[in-house]
C-alpha cells in the first residue's frame, strides 16, 4: 500500500532553478517566506501519493488545505488524510473535467475559508491523467480524456478560482514534468499536454503580474512509481486494450513484436523507488516564498543534462545519445 511511503519533510532546503540557469541555494540564502496561518490552499489530484503527501505537509505547516479528490466516495486515501490531519483539512470531491464540481468546489471554498481570509492564497494544480502508447494507437476517447484532465480542466479551474486568488494577491502553481521539454516516444500525449500547461502558465504569468498574482511551474522529474498511474498491471491492461482496438491494417504495419517492445520500454518506470522529496520541496517553496520562482526543476542531474541537450544542441546530437 502506497501509504507506507509516508515520511516527514523538513524545511525548504536544497537547490532550485528558475529554468534559466539561475540557482538559489537555501543553505547560504534563506528567501523571505509568508505565514501559513489564516491562508487557504486548494490542491487537486490528491489521490496521487505525491500530492497526498504535499497536502498533509501543507496542513502540518498551518495552511487550511482544500484537498481535491477525483473520486471521493469510498476513498481510503481521503479518509486517512482527514483522520491524520488537523481540523483545518477539508477534503472535497473535485473532478476537474466536471464544470459542476468545479463550481461547487469554488462555493465550498468561499464558505469555508479561514476567518478573516479575503480569498484563496494558492491553487496547486496536480491532477493528471496519462495516456500511454504511440500516438496512432491511442483511441480518441482516451486522447480526449488526457487533454480534458491535463489541459482543459486545469485551464477551466484556473478561470473559476482566479477571483478568489486575486483577492489575496496569491499564486497559481502548476505541477508539470521534464517531459514538457524532453521528447518521449510512447508518452507523446503526456509530453504534449505538459508543454501546453507550461505555455499557459507562461502567458498567465505576464497577464496576472499587474494583478499581483504569481504563477509558478514545477517541472518535476521521473516519480512515476509514486504517482500511481503506472504499474505492471495497468501497463498490461492498457496494452491489451490498445492492441484489440487497432485495425487489421495497423496490426500488420506495426506487428505484435514491435508493439510489445514499445510497451515494454515503459517497464523501467514501474521498477523505480519513488522519491517525492525534491518535487514536494519545490511545490512548498512556490507556495510559501514571498517572491516565488517562475520555474522550478527538481530533477536528477541526468534529467537536467538530457533537457539541456534536447533544448540547446542539434537534434542529431540528441538522437545519437538517447535514441540508440
Amino acid at each position: 500500500m502506497w501509504m507506507k511511503l509516508r515520511s516527514s519533510y523538513g524545511g525548504v532546503n536544497g537547490v532550485f532553478t528558475d529554468g534559466h540557469g539561475a540557482q538559489e541555494n537555501a543553505i547560504f540564502f534563506q528567501p523571505q517566506k509568508v505565514s501559513a496561518s489564516g491562508k487557504g490552499v486548494l490542491v487537486t489530484g490528491c489521490e496521487c501519493p505525491l500530492v497526498w503527501h504535499l497536502a498533509r505537509h501543507l496542513d502540518d505547516m498551518g495552511f487550511t488545505v482544500f484537498a481535491g479528490f477525483t473520486h471521493l466516495v469510498d476513498s481510503e486515501e481521503a479518509s486517512i488524510l482527514k483522520e491524520e490531519s488537523s481540523g483545518r483539512m477539508k477534503v472535497l470531491q473535485l473532478d476537474i473535467t466536471s464544470e459542476t464540481q468545479m463550481l461547487e468546489a469554488s462555493l465550498f471554498i468561499s464558505e469555508n475559508l479561514p476567518d478573516s481570509a479575503r480569498g484563496l492564497w494558492a491553487v496547486i494544480h496536480c491532477a493528471a491523467w496519462v495516456a500511454l502508447g504511440e500516438f496512432e494507437w491511442i483511441p480518441f476517447n482516451v486522447l480526449k480524456k488526457a487533454i480534458d484532465v491535463n489541459l482543459l480542466g486545469t485551464a477551466r479551474l484556473t478561470q473559476i478560482m482566479l477571483p478568489l486568488v486575486r483577492r489575496t494577491n496569491g499564486r497559481l502553481i502548476f505541477l508539470s514534468s521534464a517531459l514538457a521539454k524532453i521528447p518521449s516516444p510512447v508518452r507523446g500525449v503526456q509530453s504534449a499536454t505538459q508543454a501546453g500547461v507550461e505555455g499557459l502558465a507562461t502567458c498567465l504569468r505576464e497577464e496576472l503580474r499587474p494583478r499581483g498574482v504569481d504563477v509558478s511551474v514545477v517541472a518535476a522529474g521521473e516519480y512515476v512509481a509514486g504517482t500511481s498511474w503506472l504499474n505492471d498491471k495497468l501497463l498490461v491492461e492498457q496494452a491489451s486494450q490498445m492492441w484489440a482496438r487497432l485495425s487489421d491494417e495497423q496490426r500488420r504495419v506495426y506487428g505484435k513484436e514491435y508493439f510489445e517492445h514499445a510497451i515494454r520500454s515503459l517497464e523501467k518506470y514501474t521498477k523505480v523507488t519513488a522519491d517525492f522529496t525534491p518535487a514536494i520541496r519545490a511545490l512548498v517553496d512556490a507556495t510559501i516564498r514571498t517572491f516565488p520562482l517562475a520555474r522550478y526543476t527538481p530533477v536528477t542531474r541526468a534529467e537536467k543534462i538530457q533537457t539541456l541537450i534536447a533544448q540547446h544542441l542539434p537534434k542529431s546530437v540528441y538522437d545519437t545519445i538517447y535514441h540508440k
